[in-house]
């Protein structure tokens, strides 16, 4: 037992979907949740990528909105490489992980680790923070993500906004 909460405040909420077109469309139009920044990440934009430790790069489309303070991410896999696609193969669309806020990085995954926790997938935005996906499944009933936020970050332009803005 830890002497205080490891986890500090829910920051994401991750979901993964087939088609993030069409769930940006159904989430704005059924529950009113929008606008949804759009962006790709690959290893363009994203380094040092592992999934359960062997180096791999892959390619997702999400699309970020936020509510009450919380994020919410949409994450459509692009190809076979990545945890969401595994996700999606076997257990269809629905809630990935959760983004949890901590103290320390590489404290809060080395203490998860001493606990039996593996690191599912991390990485790197190139210039940016890192992250770190934890099977948490056992013990959360989900996945949960980290961040090390170390470098002051500059705000990433989406590549589109949905719905778009009329001017």
């Amino acid at each position: 037992m830890t002497d205080k909460p490891l986890f500090k405040k829910i920051l994401q909420v991750g979901l993964v979907v087939r088609d993030l077109d069409d769930s940006m469309k159904k989430y704005l139009e059924i529950s009113g949740i929008g606008p949804w920044d759009v962006y790709t990440f690959d290893g363009t934009n994203i380094e040092n990528i592992t999934v359960r430790g062997e180096r791999k790069d892959f390619a997702i489309r999400v699309g970020l909105a936020n509510i009450g303070g919380v994020q919410w991410e949409l994450i459509e896999p692009l190809d076979d490489d990545s945890i969401y696609a595994e996700f999606l193969k076997e257990h269809g669309e629905g809630l990935h992980h959760l983004a949890l806020e901590v103290d320390n990085y590489k404290k809060t995954i080395s203490h998860l680790s001493n606990h039996g926790v593996e690191v599912l997938q991390e990485g790197r935005a190139k210039g940016g923070f890192g992250f770190a996906y934890l099977d948490t499944t056992e013990t959360l009933s989900c996945i949960t993500e980290i961040y090390d936020i170390k470098l002051k970050r500059t705000r990433v332009v989406p590549e589109a906004v949905y719905p778009e803005k009329v001017e």
